[in-house]
């Protein structure tokens, strides 16, 4: 007995080791900002009307946007925001399909102040260019693939108003739940399920957290917001990075000392996933796209010692060098079995960690409820999709090899992030392993 005790004991210690790095780095510090989040929105201010809405300009950048053009201008026109006080700018950079016709279709249906700008290739671009045309005094950057909630442009532009020290606002970002609903294939459905969890606890939960602290890392690129004055003391969108988005967030946070959140109650929906071949695409690019940012305002302050002292620092090490002992991990479990360690403490301890990220999951789906509330149909859908808790660790480790891969692919390879997909690096590692079986059966023969 005394020998099986110290047995347990001594393997269970060595799993209680890896069990530590989430609890310390993922762990605690959720139920710590989940408590933050909900004593701080037990009472919430009402923004106040001022005595005369101001001229806002909505950017929208435009490429083979043909099927969803159309609908994206309309949410603008659905907007509680007066269309009068509305310029639209829609920035062609070199689009192929009809996306003109739409614009055309457009301005006649819904008689706005609209114009279309012919840019150069790339988003960066045709953002940069459509702020020299713009003549609010706040600009909107929207996806043309994408829909506006109808009080979002009013939100946002309240929060401005009644808070002049706020310089740049990001929206909150959720898949459609009508094309969610839609979806018949079952493994597609699930995938969904979880995207829509994954924004709604990463906009609600996480980006409401960052900013709090004025530490939101990026304004996500799909319905960001600035006041005009702001913008015009940047650098402009920096074209030569995969993440326009987050450098712009830092060009007017870390450098220009301004003020930069997220507002909560703009709402901005896209289409949801298309298929995991497209998931593994855009985490990389995401991953990549932080990586050169990170990089490039890190400077010297990106040692070790300064984890406690610098918010991007600790971003990067939790976000990218902690997910190595997480695959390291899965990698020595079966290692261990060869070695005789007991399956049921590998057992035991995989269900320990599983139930602790189930546990976040929970604690980050009240807080998402809480902000919900004034959207009930949202709320709703929300609420009866608790189930994903349960098979939200696994969607989010899967993401996290595909951040690893990123990772790699960005230290060896240029930025054509788009060039294979998933499908297309699963073939080539299957035949990299039986290429190696094959000459390792000639060398034995």
């Amino acid at each position: 007995m005394r020998y099986f005790w110290y047995l347990t004991v001594r393997q269970m210690g060595f799993w209680l080791t890896w069990i530590l790095i989430p609890i310390v780095v993922e762990i605690i510090p959720a139920f710590i900002s989940a408590f933050v989040l909900v004593m701080k929105n037990k009472h919430q201010d009402r923004e106040e009307m001022p005595m005369k809405l101001p001229f806002i300009t909505v950017i929208v950048p435009v490429y083979n946007s043909e099927a969803t053009l159309y609908n994206c201008v309309k949410s603008i026109k659905d907007s509680t925001y007066p269309s009068d006080l509305i310029q639209v700018i829609l920035a062609d950079n070199q689009s192929t399909d009809n996306s003109f016709g739409e614009f055309a279709r457009a301005q006649t249906d819904f008689g706005l102040h609209m114009q279309l700008l012919k840019t150069q290739k790339g988003k960066a671009n045709a953002l940069n260019a459509s702020i020299y045309q713009s003549i609010g005094t706040y600009i909107f950057n929207i996806d043309s693939d994408g829909t506006l909630e109808t009080n979002a442009l009013m939100n946002m532009v309240l929060k401005f108003e009644n808070n002049l020290d706020i310089s740049a606002m990001t929206g909150t970002i959720l898949p459609r739940k009508d094309m969610i609903k839609r979806t018949k294939k079952f493994h597609l459905r699930l995938l969904r399920d979880n995207e829509y969890f994954e924004y709604a606890q990463a906009f609600l939960s996480g980006r409401v957290i960052e900013s709090y602290s004025d530490q939101l890392f990026t304004m996500s690129g799909a319905f960001s917001a600035f006041r005009k004055a702001t913008l015009m003391k940047t650098f402009m969108y920096d074209t030569q990075t995969l993440g326009e988005d987050t450098e712009m967030t830092f060009q007017i946070r870390d450098r220009m000392k301004q003020k930069v959140l997220i507002c909560t109650d703009a709402i901005f929906y896209i289409e949801p996933i298309g298929s995991l071949d497209e998931l593994y695409r855009q985490r990389q690019r995401w991953q990549r796209g932080e990586l050169e940012v990170a990089k490039d305002y890190m400077g010297k302050g990106a040692g070790l010692k300064y984890f406690f002292s610098n918010f991007l620092v600790r971003r990067m090490m939790i976000d990218h060098t902690f997910i190595f002992p997480k695959m390291i991990w899965m990698f020595a479990s079966v290692v261990l079995l060869f070695l005789r360690y007991s399956p049921v403490i590998l057992g035991l301890s995989y269900l320990i960690i599983y139930g602790l990220y189930v546990s976040v999951s929970i604690v980050n789906f009240l807080c998402v409820e809480l902000l919900l509330k004034k959207f009930e149909n949202e709320r709703r859908f929300y609420s009866k999709l608790f189930w994903v808790v349960f098979c939200l660790p696994l969607y989010n480790f899967i993401c996290s090899w595909f951040r690893l891969i990123g990772s790699l692919n960005e230290s060896v390879e240029n930025k054509n992030w788009n060039s294979r997909g998933f499908k297309e690096e699963s073939g080539n590692i299957v035949k990299v392993v039986k290429g190696d079986v094959r000459n390792l059966e000639r060398k034995r023969n």
